[in-house]
């Protein structure tokens, strides 16, 4: 069982989730030192929007393999610091989709019929129904920046309310809503509303020249993210009535303290609930832990921000490879070893280029493990073998063999097979052979020669090594061969160097894969 830390309030039926497979420790008010003290023992940590995983938290957990975030987006992760240490970040993007989405429409009816004002004129004993005199959304222009799954349930919506929809959005390129440059689709709407992740690209996205294009009495909704907007640029076009009212349900910083923007009448204000209902609360929490627990146990894990999304149909095909790609990246290391310049795997089937590139992963992870002095996992094992300055490439064979995989290092190659779920060793250095891998492993390179054979055996026998299994491959009748031995105890440097210094043995490696059982 692996140990889930939880520093953020969540359902209990996510919670419920992770306990019925791993340790559960829940600090839903978890302070910044406590987390650095609790997170050097958990193998996941799971926060929401609150607690900000940076570097520092990344080092001190030490054992981490998994941040998920019980919400939207990663802006709270620092995820090229997780990925640099191997540590999987994923999301719930799906989690809160119709909770965001109601909330822009419930924060764009409340500015469009002045509802905050008027509720509160009347608590004060007032009746100015002269005074509130809104606007209808029928008929009205809605521009859209964004439109991933929130933009587009709010396109959905908007149409039952009898609006134009109009959106942006550079990554998509056709559908039922019309697209346009973000200038036209900001000068076109009535009500502006945001829907974009917060990236260096889209940070400030709405700043003073974007403000000043907007319709004369338009309106602004940000359900999104708070640093898409300059908030000083859009306290002047709201007090110089250029425009008629914004709605925010998220500030740049959190909570926003005494932002001037929270004194105007013209502002209706959120503690960013966008995510705030029961059924998102629950959905999120179950999908979170649900996503958590496959990143832990081996199994696809959906919506990862730093690896690559394979649907079931695609982990089926790749699974039982990725242990063997691991396995012929280590024996390389260790059977065949120096500098390592440009790597090609080659695998047969089907694949698609996501399990493909996981296969890619896998291989590289066995080649550096042994090597470098940082934690390696298919989320960092391209990251580091491009800091290393390793070509790494990967070649899918239609009609090759869906069981096999060669990794093509140089000159060398290693090959092995994953059919029946049985990992078999089938090449070793471009030799053809037929072994079960073991946790120790006598291999040499040798010529072909009677008696060779038995004063390995010979050798090993008196210091007390009993062989396990044996195979021999060779090019050709006394040509070059290699034999692989797998041997039941460690053996010592200076036996391995005895055998090497014998006549005839090219070379002689001990081979030691505690992973394989």
């Amino acid at each position: 069982m692996a140990r889930v830390l939880v520093v953020e309030p969540i359902s209990q039926a996510g919670l419920d989730v992770l306990a019925e497979r791993h340790e559960v420790v829940y600090r839903p008010e978890c302070g910044r030192a406590e987390l650095l003290h609790l997170v050097g023992d958990a193998d996941a940590l799971i926060v929401r929007s609150a607690t900000q995983v940076d570097a520092e938290v990344l080092a001190a957990g030490q054992r981490l393999r998994v941040v998920g975030r019980a919400g939207v987006g990663v802006n709270n992760i620092d995820v090229e610091a997780a990925t640099g240490r191997g540590v999987v970040a994923l999301n719930v993007p799906d989690g809160n989709t119709i909770a965001a989405c109601e909330q822009t429409f419930a924060l764009m009816l409340a500015l469009a019929r002045n509802l905050p004002l008027a509720a509160a004129s009347l608590r004060a004993g007032r009746w100015e129904r002269e005074r509130f005199v809104g606007v209808e959304l029928r008929g009205k222009t809605l521009g859209v920046a964004g439109l991933g799954r929130i933009g587009q349930e709010v396109c959905r919506r908007a149409a039952a309310f009898g609006m134009r929809t109009l959106a942006y959005d550079p990554f998509v390129t056709g559908g039922d809503v019309p697209l346009a440059p973000l200038d036209e689709v900001i000068a076109a709407a009535d009500f502006l509303t945001l829907h974009v992740p917060l990236t260096k690209e889209t940070r400030g996205l709405i700043g003073r020249r974007e403000l000043a294009a907007m319709k004369a009495g338009a309106f602004l909704i940000n359900c999104a993210r708070g640093g898409l907007v300059d908030e000083a640029a859009l306290h002047e076009a709201l007090v110089s009535g250029h425009l008629a009212g914004a709605a925010l349900d998220v500030f740049a910083v959190e909570p926003p303290g005494e932002s001037p923007l929270l004194k105007l009448d013209n502002v209706v204000a959120t503690p960013h609930l966008g995510a705030s209902t029961r059924e998102a609360q629950e959905v999120s929490a179950v999908l979170v832990a649900r996503y958590v627990c496959d990143a832990l146990e081996a199994r696809p894990v959906r919506s990862a921000v730093n690896l690559p999304a394979v649907d079931e149909a695609a982990w089926a095909a790749v699974r039982s490879l990725l242990p063997l790609g691991e396995l012929l990246g280590a024996l390389f290391v260790q059977a065949v070893g120096g500098p390592v310049a440009s790597v090609e795997v080659r695998a047969g089937g089907s694949l698609t280029g996501q399990a493909g590139e996981l296969l890619l992963r896998s291989c590289l992870r066995g080649l550096l493990a042994g090597v470098v002095d940082e934690p390696v996992s298919l989320v960092n094992a391209a990251l580091i073998a491009g800091r290393r300055g390793v070509r790494a490439a990967l070649r899918l064979e239609a009609d090759g063999d869906p069981a096999s995989v060669a990794l093509h290092v140089g000159e060398h190659v290693m090959a092995g097979s994953a059919a029946g779920g049985a990992l078999r060793i089938t090449a070793w250095d471009g030799v053809p052979i037929d072994i079960a891998p073991a946790p120790f492993m006598v291999v040499t390179r040798h010529r072909d020669r009677p008696g060779l054979i038995g004063r390995v055996g010979t050798v090993l026998g008196a210091a007390g090594v009993n062989i396990a299994a044996m195979h021999v491959g060779r090019r050709s009748p006394r040509g070059d061969a290699v034999m692989v031995l797998t041997v039941d105890e460690p053996v010592p440097a200076a036996l391995v160097a005895e055998l090497r210094a014998a006549e005839s043995f090219e070379d002689v490696r001990f081979v030691e894969l505690p992973h394989i059982e």
